[in-house]
């Protein structure tokens, strides 16, 4: 049977780089794991809050996190002016602090901005998320989706969704491929990510593949 990876593990090394970068102890690593998963999970959860005053989603991209002694400093890097830029470095302060009551170091928060915010697939995930909580069609919001992909110059893009789509009783696959994906070449750099949504008729997964380039 078909052996499947996650595509970014498996080019670690090549063309994918770390999101964390800190060294510890062997009997310390899995504690800086789960400070780590903490850390996001934090400002997620703040943003998330924000979100629901406000309209629209994170565009949260990804997030990298460099751990000194005595220093966490955690780069946010977002698609969009959103609401942690909206209020400039307010809506940064007040972040900081809230996210600073969990750890006992010092945290640092600085965001960058992507040029390209649809050739990240966590946000292409999230809009599609959002298209289907609006009851637009799955079909539809792919479409859009890949359309949005395309116009940033990539090579290839594939779009999944499963369960119960369209609030259909047996649940169900359905992809949609435009341009190449090669997932066994290692050179070929490909963003992948899977997100997880809430329907009124279940949770639905969206899993995207993205092929950027290929080094020679």
């Amino acid at each position: 049977m078909g052996q499947k990876i996650n595509p970014l593990g498996f080019r670690l090394g090549t063309t994918q780089s770390h999101h964390s970068f800190w060294f510890a102890k062997p009997k310390d690593f899995s504690m800086g794991l789960q400070e780590d998963e903490k850390i996001r999970n934090c400002i997620k959860n703040y943003v998330q809050k924000k979100k629901r005053i406000s309209s629209g989603f994170e565009g949260i991209a990804y997030m990298g996190i460099q751990k000194r002694i005595n220093l966490i400093q955690v780069i946010i890097y977002i698609g969009f002016p959103n609401l942690l830029i909206e209020g400039r470095t307010r809506g940064i302060e007040e972040l900081q602090i809230n996210v600073q009551k969990e750890f006992h170091r010092r945290l640092n928060i600085a965001i960058k901005r992507i040029e390209k915010p649809y050739r990240q697939p966590n946000i292409l995930a999230e809009y599609i998320a959002l298209q289907l909580k609006n009851r637009v069609s799955f079909r539809k919001a792919m479409k859009k989706a890949i359309e949005l992909t395309e116009q940033t110059g990539i090579k290839g893009i594939q779009v999944q969704i499963a369960g119960r789509i369209d609030g259909k009783e047996i649940a169900r696959v359905e992809w949609i491929r435009e341009g190449r994906v090669p997932l066994q070449t290692i050179r070929a750099k490909i963003d992948h990510c899977s997100h997880t949504i809430r329907t009124i008729y279940g949770v639905l997964g969206i899993k995207i593949w993205i092929f950027v380039n290929q080094e020679e």
